[in-house]
Order: structure tokens, then sequence, then C-alpha cells
């Protein structure tokens, strides 16, 4: 049987939130930290939850990075959600660890104040997004969306053409990120309810 999403396994996620969301949409998915079955994979989604170092490093060592950078650079279907969408980039102020560099730039942290005005940090809980460029890639993904954000870092990408959607919380960022076929999501789809399941069902059948 062919299956529509391969979640890459490295030990850092909340993978089984992403597969029932998945499944709820009518696609079907596997779990996999098996190097050729990710490989061979149609589409993956990179999850992440934790630290930027641990990920990174976990990445690393189990040599599911370069299968990853590897599917990028060959054009294929690569989503990475929230802590998976960092790791696409260069790096993080939030460690030592390099990135996959799929996607140049540096993982920010928020800054402590706005103005005059402290800045609670995590960023938690709703918000909306606002799509940049063209929207040939996950054109489910309206201007307005609202999503479910946990985050102190976010993406910054040194190129603003690779910025697909953009999130205010005290100062814009990069809440969606795109190079090609890989799309990369700070928020939570599978804690996002309807319009999460949409971008899902997007992703698996585009």
């Amino acid at each position: 049987m062919t299956v529509d999403i391969t979640i890459v396994d490295y030990g850092v996620g909340n993978v089984a939130s992403i597969a029932n969301m998945i499944r709820k949409t009518g696609l079907s998915s596997e779990l996999s930290a098996d190097a050729d079955v990710i490989s061979a994979a149609e589409r993956i989604i990179l999850p992440g939850v934790g630290a930027f170092d641990t990920a990174a490093s976990r990445l690393r060592l189990s040599g599911l990075g370069e299968v990853v950078a590897a599917k990028a650079a060959a054009g294929d279907r690569v989503l990475g959600v929230c802590l998976g969408m960092q790791l696409l980039l260069d790096g993080s102020e939030e460690g030592d660890e390099p990135g996959l560099g799929i996607v140049p730039g540096t993982v920010r942290r928020f800054p402590r104040t706005v103005g005059e005005e402290a800045l609670r940090v995590p960023h938690m809980g709703w918000n909306t997004v606002t799509r940049q460029g063209n929207a040939d890639v996950l054109p489910a993904v309206l201007d307005g969306d609202r999503f479910y954000f946990v985050h102190s870092y976010y993406a910054d990408p040194s190129d603003s053409s690779d910025t697909m959607a953009i999130t205010d919380y005290g100062v814009p960022f990069a809440s969606m990120i795109r190079r090609g076929n890989v799309v990369g999501a700070q928020f939570h789809p599978e804690k996002s309810h309807r319009m999460g399941a949409r971008l899902l069902a997007d992703f698996g059948r585009s």
C-alpha cells in the first residue's frame, strides 16, 4: 500500500499527534527511522519539539539529517513543523549545533521587550498568518488563517523570498518558510484543528 506521508522519527517530536491529524484528513502516514524508507518516500514531515541542539545532534548522529537534506536537494516534498522548521536553517541562537542549511538563515530569540513593554515568551496560543509571494505551494493556507503556536525562537531567513507567511508577535516573523518544495511551519498544524488539517491535507495531496 502506498503511504501518503512519512514522518521522520529521530526521537524528538509529537509524532503521534501529527499521525492522528493526518489520519483524520483521510490520508495515510508512517513513522520511520529507516533511512531507506525515508529516502524512498514521496513526502516527508520533519517534526520537532524542545531544544535546537538536542534535535540537531540526534539528526546528525542518526544520519537522518543527511537523508532529509538529500530529499530537499532532489526537489522532493518536505515539511518541517515547529522545531523541525527551525532545523531547516543554518543554525540557532539557542545553541551551537549546525542546522541542515536547506534554507539559509538563523533562528533568533524573541526580544525580551518591545518598546517599553515586556514581551511574554514563549509565544503561546492562536495567531494569524499573512501569505507572502505567490501561493503555488500549499494554496489551502490563506491570509488570516489561525494556527496554534508554542515557541521562544523564530526563523529569520537570509533571503526574504524564502518567507512564505508572516505573523506578528511583538515583532513580525516568518511563521512559514519555503524554498522549492521544502516548506516550514512554525506553528503546530496538528493542534490547529480545521485549518491545520487543511494544511496537512494539501501537503499530502500536492
